[in-house]
């Protein structure tokens, strides 16, 4: 299961809106200045339409209250419109109800999550070095059984959790545990297993029962079969093409991964029981939420199962998830109960921009991502490092103030040390914050035996104002 981890979330209301028209010539339109609810439904309906997306749920909250609900288009191709009581899948989202539940029995006496991976599969790979927290937290090293974009051989064939996991777990690792953060879902199958286990009762049916029930899921539920009522069906665009029905990875293979359906609303409805203790005990719910931290003292911004970040003052809760045919998108401010949830049954489509737009819309200026015109971060800082190792900073894209700072004495100087280092292996940069109107990016150029850090503020209309090289 793909994972980006970004914010955004939710609301629930009114009738299904106009069916998005597949891969249509839309052209690209910014989002409303200011949020309001038919704009937005105007906006994220264009969108959609451009994008090729067959259906989608787009349910936003601020401040506790449900701002819009909207269903648009249909389950399937040809198929019915899509309701507020449409399931989707929602892929590793999935992951942040498996620790809920992992850390629910553990208040109940049932488990412990810092007991080693050893008491329960004393055959894994480093048991003994590897917590059962570590599974949670994406801090095992266990190698990730899914880590491409489409269903290959293997997930054609069904397969026992527990076979998956003497396959899988049983692996050398990745690196050495609580060294590094890595998405791995092998981890997330074993917490599955052991609160099975643990609490003598299917995954399902004690999701149902402590979380989905008390929560007001009413959509919500775990491998459902393809014949269930009310899921909408999964679409993928294969080179370029028009949505086609894709098949759903075989038994076995999401489980506590990805493999919960539900509907937007139903998730809107499980973050606000999340910020409440009524559901999820005090202290259980701190663990789910607190980051976890490496070896080193390094931050992940990953508690149990999903992304906590801190931004202008508030604290973030933000998962998405990809599995076959489907993508979902939640993210969450506890503290004002604001944010924004989107599921949409087609893979490989843009809808995370969608989502970011409508979340950087719902909060307040101080605390709101200016979205930017022009390429990726990543991509600019990598052209500008160019630059400068060839010596000549070109004026186009950047600042008026800038230009004057990189004289012909600061870009000579500049180019004599980073031009040996030759062009970086990759580029990296990290999640963008907000100062004095600007993109705020500090990105990474990684080579072969070293990191350089720079620090890049960018306007809204693409110009970089700054662009300075950091020490290691």
């Amino acid at each position: 299961m793909r994972i980006t981890l970004l914010v955004v979330s939710l609301s629930m209301a009114c009738a299904p809106k106009a069916t998005v028209v597949p891969h249509a010539e839309t052209p690209d339109a910014p989002p409303p200045a200011v949020f309001d609810v038919a704009a937005v439904d105007a906006w994220a309906n264009t969108q959609l339409t451009r994008d090729g997306i067959v259906g989608a749920q787009l349910v936003v909250a601020r401040d506790g209250a449900v701002l819009m609900s909207r269903s648009y288009g249909a389950t399937a191709v040809g198929g019915p419109p899509v309701t507020d009581d449409t399931a989707f899948a929602i892929g590793s989202v999935t992951k942040q109800f498996v620790c809920a539940a992992a850390l629910m029995l553990e208040h109940e006496g049932k488990l412990v999550m810092s007991d080693p991976v050893a008491k329960y599969w004393p055959s894994a790979t480093r048991a003994t070095d590897i917590t059962l927290d570590d599974l949670g937290s994406h801090l095992s090293g266990y190698p990730d059984y899914y880590p491409l974009d489409f269903v290959d051989r293997r997930m054609q064939a069904p397969i026992a959790p527990e076979d998956l996991i003497a396959r899988y777990a049983g692996l050398a690792l990745d690196f050495e545990p609580r060294t590094r953060w890595s998405y791995s879902n092998t981890g997330f199958i074993m917490l599955g297993r052991l609160v099975e286990r643990q609490a003598g009762t299917p995954l399902g049916q004690w999701l149902a029962e402590h979380i989905f029930g008390p929560s007001g899921m009413k959509h919500a539920s775990l491998d459902p079969p393809d014949d269930a009522a009310g899921l909408a069906r999964g679409h993928t665009r294969f080179a370029l093409g028009d949505p086609e029905p894709v098949a759903r990875e075989a038994s076995g293979w999401l489980f506590a991964a990805g493999g919960i359906y539900a509907s937007a609303g139903d998730l809107m409805r499980w973050n606000f029981a999340l910020a409440g203790d009524a559901v999820v005990p005090a202290e259980a719910k701190r663990k789910l939420t607190t980051p976890r931290v490496l070896a080193d003292g390094r931050g992940t911004d990953y508690g149990c199962g999903l992304g906590v970040r801190h931004q202008g003052g508030e604290t973030l809760w933000s998962h998405s998830g990809a599995v076959s045919g489907f993508l979902a998108y939640n993210a969450f401010v506890p503290r004002t109960r604001t944010g924004v949830v989107l599921l949409v049954n087609t893979d490989g489509a843009p809808a995370g921009d969608l989502h970011l737009a409508l979340f950087n819309l719902l909060l307040t200026p101080a605390l709101a991502v200016p979205i930017v015109a022009g390429p990726p971060a990543a991509d600019v800082a990598r052209a500008l490092f160019g630059q400068l190792q060839a010596g000549r900073l070109e004026p186009r894209g950047i600042s008026e103030e800038m230009a004057i700072y990189y004289d012909a004495k600061r870009v000579a100087a500049a180019s004599k040390r980073v031009r040996p280092l030759g062009p970086p292996t990759r580029v990296e940069a990290d999640r963008p914050r907000e100062r004095g109107g600007m993109e705020v990016t500090v990105v990474r150029l990684v080579f072969a035996d070293r990191t350089i850090r720079a620090s890049m503020y960018r306007t809204p209309d693409g110009v970089v104002q700054q662009f300075l090289l950091l020490p290691d």
